[in-house]
């Protein structure tokens, strides 16, 4: 039997056994993170999601040297577009995805901007799962790849806070997963979205999930 650790959270500690527990790092790619992506040219401030890039890159070494499961995900589509739907293509009456940016392609498979940043690219033999909506099960292997680990446990980064990581904690939840979302590790385009989007997990005793930090996560593991 594994040794159990009791990970520092709100609203209380998180009971977490690392051989069944894995590092999920949602949407860390170029589209919504770097000038001239998508979350820009919606007219948002990428610098408020960049300030996550460093405490991923600390909880992403702490799971590899622990030997943890790690997985990454990227939202977008098929070239010819055909798992889009119409509803998603156009916003505020503009169309964006698909049409040309300056790194091509705007949030469609195997263009630079649809990769992940340079800073959190995953390593040799960590899956990969490319994902058509907001929720990382939908449409996807990821449920899958969890069973055949039998991992209980998520540790969840990435953006946004309010869209992604929430539709995935809440899938996870509904599936029985129980996820630990690292407070500076997500981040919003909204601050306020931020707040609430954090609180909305540890509410009710961690009705969707537990809250904590990379410097919980990383001394936890060390």
């Amino acid at each position: 039997m594994s040794d159990l650790i009791d990970l520092p959270a709100r609203p209380f500690p998180a009971v977490m056994d690392p051989t069944r527990t894995a590092l999920v790092v949602i949407d860390m790619q170029r589209d919504f993170l770097e000038p001239g992506g998508f979350g820009e040219l919606l007219g948002n401030d990428v610098g408020l999601l960049r300030t996550t890039i460093e405490p991923t890159r600390s909880v992403l070494d702490a799971a590899r040297a622990a030997g943890l499961l790690v997985i990454h995900t990227r939202e977008g589509h098929r070239p010819d577009l055909t798992d889009c739907p119409q509803s998603k293509l156009e916003r505020g009456g503009k169309r964006f995805i698909g049409t040309d940016g300056p790194m091509g392609r705007i949030l469609v498979r195997g263009e630079s901007g649809h990769d992940i940043i340079d800073e959190l690219a995953p390593l040799p033999g960590e899956p990969v799962i490319d994902k058509p909506g907001k929720g990382a099960f939908y449409a996807t292997d990821l449920e899958l790849i969890l069973r055949d680990r039998s991992i209980r446990t998520l540790l969840v980064c990435g953006v946004t806070t309010e869209v992604c990581v929430h539709t995935t904690v809440r899938e996870a939840n509904d599936r029985g997963f129980e996820c630990v979302v690292l407070e500076d590790c997500v981040g919003s385009y909204f601050p306020e979205f931020q707040r609430v989007g954090l609180a909305m997990f540890e509410a009710q005793g961690a009705i969707f999930a537990w809250v904590s930090s990379s410097t919980a996560v990383c001394r936890s593991l060390g």
